[in-house]
């Protein structure tokens, strides 16, 4: 039946809808909701009209049932006064309203059949109604997290993460190149210093062999400093040899 039919349209309507991008399916369970309310509106109406026709034709039934034993009753009655020719037309009149009375029951019971299965059938309409109205809900809460889902998933999939990590990584090669660098010139200057000091103590050593041409050709008075040094402990040590040596020479 087109009822069902479109009950079962609430059944799938969920999963229908989901794979189909151009239908709603919050909006297709209103609508069948709607559609079924407005069907079960009418089935009450039909079932209304039907059971008024069923209760017509139990009144007619029941008042021809009443005129066939009310003639019958009659014929009784004339042909106990002897009234033959009348007693027969009132059995006539009998035998017409009785077989009214049976078309009536035929109709009647085949009317009651069809009111039976429209109540059923409308009953059953309303049960499925209301159990579509209780499970619509739930069914718009799970469409509406699939749409959420759905979309939260296609972000994450627009998300290039492998840019992101390429990004990361050179910034980690960067930093460790200026780590590196920065080490380096740590280096050289240590370096720079460590020379600077021993052009420093080379330019001492020159400055005292300078110093001792100066004083073995009369420049300077054995046993003196030249003007404006002070003796150094190495200074020192030179010297003392140098008089040992001087000493040594005078002996010989």
């Amino acid at each position: 039946m087109n009822l069902f039919d479109r009950f079962a349209r609430v059944v799938k309507s969920y999963a229908n809808a989901l794979v189909s991008s151009l239908e709603d399916p919050e909006k297709i369970l209103e609508q069948t909701v709607l559609e079924m309310n407005d069907d079960v509106i009418k089935m009450r109406q039909a079932t209304a009209q039907v059971i008024a026709s069923q209760k017509r034709l139990e009144n007619k039934y029941k008042a021809a049932q009443q005129a066939s034993e009310e003639w019958y009753r009659k014929a009784q009655l004339t042909l106990e006064k002897g009234d033959e020719d009348l007693a027969r037309e009132a059995l006539k009149r009998r035998k017409s309203y009785a077989d009214n009375a049976n078309a009536l029951k035929a109709q009647y019971d085949q009317q009651k059949s069809v009111v039976d299965n429209l109540v059923s059938n409308t009953r059953l309409l309303e049960s499925k109604i209301q159990e579509a109205k209780s499970k619509k809900d739930t069914l718009k809460a799970r469409a509406q997290s699939a749409k959420t889902a759905s979309k939260v998933n296609e972000m994450v999939g627009n998300v290039n993460t492998s840019n992101a990590l390429s990004a990361f990584e050179k910034m980690e090669e960067k930093v460790l190149a200026m780590e590196s660098q920065a080490e380096a010139l740590g280096e050289l200057t240590t370096d720079d210093l460590e020379g600077k000091f021993a052009v420093l103590e080379s330019s001492s050593v020159d400055s005292d062999l300078e110093d001792l041409k100066k004083e073995l050709s009369g420049g300077t008075k054995k046993g003196e400093l030249p003007p404006g040094r002070t003796l150094r402990f190495e200074d020192a040590e030179v010297e003392k040899e140098l008089n040992e040596l001087r000493q040594k020479a005078k002996e010989l």
